[in-house]
């Protein structure tokens, strides 16, 4: 018996179903949702209950709805089943169509990723999103000023509020290190899952971990910075014209207590 051949990647899947025309069009025209994105490596995950319970509290936040964890598992694994493959980068997004009576879940799976190790440069900008806590596909401002950045020979942008308090970069979460401990901005900002298992493992490592404030005007006491997502970390040699020491020492020691958080079977 023929195994049937897998699907070219990229791969989505909407409901259990493979996408058709009209399901891509009707996302594309419809974009008001939230999502969450993970690493997929042998079928396995890091952190899948803060994905599922984002995924969950959102859908409640946005369309009144549950979003049953169970059910979304099911469907990244059909999803990956489709695409044939169980090593890749996964989005689950929550979707409704106006006048729809339930969520569509939409799940895309692409190759498996990886954020390079380069040390990154940052342009500061007036910028914070809409509901920060909530991730969401397609927010203009976060596009912006990452091409304007990237333009004025950066790598990203860091999203700052009116009086300077950093909040998140455009893609990323950030943590500073002032030579003792690990100070994440306090600011309204997305709680990011490689953010979170770091905020859980940083301790065990002997690595002390808070939140505070952070100012443009204050980066000068803090030696290293770094960005995290979920295709990794990596450290931060400038914000604007200050610049940081790219620790690797620090950066090993953040891979290893990242490395601690536990693999979760889809």
């Amino acid at each position: 018996m023929t195994t049937p051949a897998a699907a070219p990647l990229p791969y989505a899947e909407f409901d259990g179903h493979p996408a058709t025309e009209d399901d891509l069009r009707a996302a594309a025209l419809f974009t008001y949702g939230h999502f969450t994105a993970m690493q997929v490596r042998n079928g396995r995950v890091r952190g899948l209950v803060p994905h599922l319970e984002r995924l969950g509290s959102a859908n409640r936040e946005l369309f009144g709805l549950p979003l049953d964890g169970g059910r979304v598992r099911e469907l990244v694994r059909h999803a990956l089943k489709g695409a044939g493959t169980s090593d890749a980068s996964v989005r689950v997004h929550g979707l409704r169509s106006p006048g729809a009576a339930a969520t569509t879940v939409m799940v895309t799976v692409r190759g498996p990723a990886r954020m390079s190790p380069e040390p990154v440069g940052l342009m500061s900008v007036p910028y914070a999103r809409t509901a920060p806590h909530l991730k969401r596909p397609g927010d203009f401002g976060q596009t912006y000023y990452g091409d304007l950045a990237r333009r004025a020979g950066f790598d990203d942008a860091l999203l700052t509020l009116p009086d300077g308090e950093v909040t998140e970069g455009a893609i990323t979460n950030i943590g500073f290190w002032d030579g003792t401990s690990v100070v994440w901005p306090q600011a309204p900002a997305l709680l990011g899952i490689t953010m979170a298992l770091l905020e859980q493992e940083l301790p065990g490592a002997g690595v002390p971990s808070r939140r505070g404030p952070v100012r443009l005007g204050g980066l000068g006491a803090y030696r290293s910075a770094f960005v995290t997502n979920s295709q990794g970390m990596a450290p931060v040699a400038r914000i604007d014209d200050t610049a940081f020491t790219v620790d690797e020492e620090l950066m090993k020691r953040l891979a290893a207590a990242y490395g601690a958080a536990p693999w979760d079977t889809l």
